[in-house]
């Protein structure tokens, strides 16, 4: 399944809103340097889907605010 995502790095708190069933807007504390708010993003998803991390793949987006997430 793909998930969309709209990262917003820089975030006061972690927080995730569903938009739609394949569609987040996603809050992190982390700063988008190094991949930390991807590693953040992931993390996030893996909790809200209750898989282990290794199984979220970020597809498309590594740089820009809008994420393509696989998840199985």
């Amino acid at each position: 399944m793909n998930i969309f995502v709209k990262a917003k790095p820089n975030a006061r708190v972690n927080k995730l809103i569903e938009l739609s069933p394949n569609t987040f807007e996603i809050h992190v504390t982390a700063p988008p340097v190094d991949g930390k708010a991807n590693s953040a993003l992931i993390e996030m998803l893996a909790i809200h889907f209750q898989l282990p991390k290794s199984q979220i793949k970020l597809k498309n987006g590594q740089t820009s605010r809008t994420k393509l997430f696989q998840i199985p």
